[in-house]
Formats: C-alpha cells, sequence, structure tokens
C-alpha cells in the first residue's frame, strides 16, 4: 500500500503562483511514475503532469512552460510548481503514483484562480 497526502491549494489571482506536495509513504517501490491529475466541475480527471523514477517528465501541453514537476527523493515527494496561473486551471488536483498497473491516489486539493 502506498499513501499519498497532498498539500499546497488554494485561491490565487491570475498570473500568481502555487506550489503544490504530494508526500508518499508506505511501500515505494524503486521504479514508479509519479503524477499530478486535475478534475474540474463538469470534466473528466486529465493528466498534468507526471515524472517517473529516472527522473522523465512530461506534461499536457496547456500546462507547459508554466508548469514545472519535481521530485525529492529522500522526502519521496513530487511537487507541482505552477506560474502564472490562468482561471482554466482551477480545478481539484490528485497526487498518483503507479507502479506496474498498480495505481494509488490522494485525497486532492482545490486549486482555484480567480480575481
Amino acid at each position: 500500500q502506498v499513501q499519498l497526502v497532498e498539500s499546497g491549494g488554494g485561491l490565487v489571482q491570475p498570473g500568481g503562483s502555487l506550489r503544490l506536495s504530494c508526500a508518499a509513504s508506505g511501500s515505494i517501490f524503486s521504479i514508479y511514475t509519479m503524477g499530478w491529475y486535475r478534475q474540474a466541475p463538469g470534466k473528466q480527471r486529465e493528466l498534468v503532469a507526471a515524472i517517473t523514477s529516472g527522473g522523465s517528465t512530461n506534461y499536457i501541453d496547456s500546462v507547459k512552460g508554466r508548469f514545472t514537476i519535481s521530485k525529492d527523493n529522500a522526502k519521496n515527494t513530487v511537487y507541482l510548481r505552477m506560474n502564472s496561473l490562468k482561471p482554466e486551471d482551477t480545478a481539484v488536483y490528485y497526487c498518483n503514483y503507479e507502479h506496474y498497473g498498480y495505481n494509488y491516489w490522494g485525497q486532492g486539493t482545490q486549486v482555484t484562480v480567480s480575481s
């Protein structure tokens, strides 16, 4: 089992920044992918950014150049730095841990971008 605890969401004005954190605990394997998904009201959950245990990253087009995913192996923590936030980034953001098809989810953290 893997437990994920997210933090860092909140209300921010357009153009502002936030950093989300996801701390993982439990049976952390050496090979995994961790990612941040988001789900806006009335929309499907979508993958925003992911990072592999080897450090490879990928992003959806709408956040490229604005969001950065990173990890601290010593702390088993993944971060999502979000800059130049837009109202369309408003959603509940979920942390995900995937290991050979096994998926674990955090509880979600609300990000609201509004003036």
